[in-house]
């Protein structure tokens, strides 16, 4: 017999952090358009895609790939083998190439003498200094060309596999590329692996040698919970930003490029932003372990077993839709003995509008054993006589 068991109100509890199945849901995207050459926003903590514009296209990431020059300073930092006091030299390659005269964004680093790299990491964040990543680069790993292998190779490990770094500063090359969707998973690696670091990224000012300059994140200064984290501009990239913002337990990361004005890069990624919280929510619809009910046994020493969902279940999808979802319980019953713990004998299917429907496994919660060759026939002899199942 198939039993199927619908609910068609879940109760909502508090978001449940750890997804493990929740990509098997196709969400398309809700319908909005940007100026934007290419964007991609992701919610964080089910790495849902709430819009995607060329995000898988390459592109040239100008100073958004300084976070790959962060993340590898930062893993030094963490692993110990390098501290905040520890200090650096200031090269004349770094100078000349990344100072002032190069008419770059820069640090204002003075050749010959030494910085701490704590100093560095705001010269990077909030100055977006050239010369402050190629005195990391430089300090890290001999060469900014050694330090560009370092990074395309640590990337394809974090799984940015759309993307090739040719330096450390984003400075225009032709083989210079990344995706909006690598700088988003980027952006999420730094947030999730370096909490103590990521303090620096919503920092609006930096001073260092005299000079006062500010954070050039735009939303850093609009109350929206935005705390990270790079802009970048060249005339071939136009304007881009990768920004970061938690409201409540929600994380959204937002990636946008091609941009024609600083302006555009303040308004539109704000009015992205508030649409991705705006339309959008995070639902916990169960945990792992949760018993959803009994279901009855054949021929065994218990009558019932307990149903249990295998996966946590968060689903990120449009408010609109929440009252319309339905979950569905299926599997066949009764269940016949012998039963072992955590056997798969159903699945919940989780239908919502406009998507894919979602199944998620059923496992018995508890072992149950097989009657003797006297409880099976009484069984047996019930069943034909009074109408009854189970034991």
């Amino acid at each position: 017999m198939i039993i199927h068991q619908s609910y068609s109100a879940v109760p909502l509890r508090a978001l449940v952090l750890v997804v493990c199945m929740v990509a098997g849901l196709a969400l398309p995207t809700e319908a909005i358009e940007t100026p934007a050459s290419s964007a991609v926003v992701i919610e964080v903590t089910t790495g849902k895609i709430l819009l995607d514009k060329n995000a898988d296209v390459p592109m040239a990431p100008a100073s958004m790939s300084k976070l790959m020059t962060l993340y590898l300073l930062f893993e030094r930092l963490k692993d110990g083998s390098l501290s905040l006091d520890d200090t650096f030299r200031i090269s004349e390659n770094a100078w000349r190439k990344g100072g002032a005269k190069s008419g770059s964004s820069t640090m204002f680093l003075p050749p010959r003498k030494r910085v701490r790299v704590e100093d560095l990491i705001r010269g990077i964040i909030v100055q977006s200094g050239n010369d402050a990543c190629i005195v990391v680069a430089e300090g890290l790993s001999g060469s900014e060309e050694a330090f560009a292998a370092e990074m395309n190779e640590r990337g394809r490990e974090i799984g940015l596999l759309n993307s090739t770094f040719r330096n450390s500063t984003g400075w225009p090359h032709p083989e210079h590329r990344m995706t909006p969707r690598d700088l988003a998973t980027l952006s999420a690696a730094l947030i999730k692996k370096f909490p103590e670091f990521y303090h620096y990224f919503k920092e609006a000012e930096f001073t260092y040698g005299g000079i006062r300059q500010m954070n050039r994140n735009p939303l850093l200064y609009k109350e929206m919970g935005v705390d990270g984290l790079k802009t970048g501009f060249t005339s071939e990239s136009g304007y881009g930003l990768a920004a970061s913002a938690l409201r409540g337990e929600r994380r959204v990361i937002l990636v946008v490029n091609g941009l024609g004005t600083k302006r555009a890069r303040s308004r539109e990624p704000e009015r992205l932003m508030e649409w991705a919280f705006r339309e959008f929510n995070n639902y916990a619809l169960f945990k792992a372990g949760e018993q959803l009910e009994e279901a009855p046994v054949w021929l065994g020493t218990s009558n019932r077993v307990p149903l249990l969902i295998k996966e946590d279940v968060v689903l990120t999808f449009p408010r609109k839709h929440r009252r319309k979802m339905r979950v569905k319980l299926v599997y066949d019953g009764p269940i016949p003995a012998p039963i072992e713990r955590g056997t798969e004998v159903g699945k919940v299917v989780i239908s919502i509008p406009g998507q894919t429907d979602l199944s998620v496994p059923v496992l018995t919660g508890a072992d149950v054993e097989q009657l003797g060759l006297f409880g099976r026939l009484w069984s047996a002899m019930s069943t034909i006589l009074l109408g009854q199942t189970g034991s």
